[in-house]
């Protein structure tokens, strides 16, 4: 019962890569405890447990903080930062998948053009703030992959 768990908490945490009202790779992190703790005899140690544990704090903050370090360095100003989470959330919520990136681009425009600057302007910080959940976004499908491939080859 705690594999078909794990299994759909992995699928899940994938899927939460992408949704940020879903935690991710944490989802995936929670499967590889529950691997470790229904098997009866040790398929991996303690220390990768832990390594997974680590990077999975990592990347977590860095999520959080990536895009705006990239906002903040390229001047993009408050009224961007909020423009863009507002319009990712409506864009999820009305045009997913592709809508999150495009609600991104599009709120950050916007949020830069009420805040006063020029529309050269309002566009690179609609790329910046892009940019930066991109990133973010490709680190954490990356340690979500490697944690389920992992999973996977475990209960094989």
């Amino acid at each position: 019962m705690l594999i078909i768990t794990g299994i759909i908490l992995n699928i899940i945490g994938i899927i939460g890569v992408f949704l940020p009202a879903l935690p991710g790779v944490v989802l995936n992190y929670a499967a590889l405890v529950l691997l470790y703790i229904s098997k009866k005899e040790l398929i991996f140690s303690v220390n990768i447990l832990f390594m997974f544990g680590f990077l999975t704090i990592i990347v977590t903050l860095l999520d959080y903080i990536l895009p705006f370090l990239g906002a903040k360095k390229f001047g993009v100003s408050r009224s961007g930062i909020w423009g863009s989470l507002i319009g990712m959330i409506i864009g999820i919520l009305f045009f997913p998948p592709l809508g999150m990136i495009f609600g991104l681009l599009i709120g950050a425009f916007l949020g830069e053009l009420l805040a006063g600057k020029e529309q050269s302007q309002a566009l690179r910080a609609g790329l910046v703030t892009f940019l930066g959940v991109l990133t973010s976004t490709v680190v954490k499908l990356v340690l979500a992959l490697a944690m389920t491939i992992f999973y996977f080859l475990k209960i094989l």
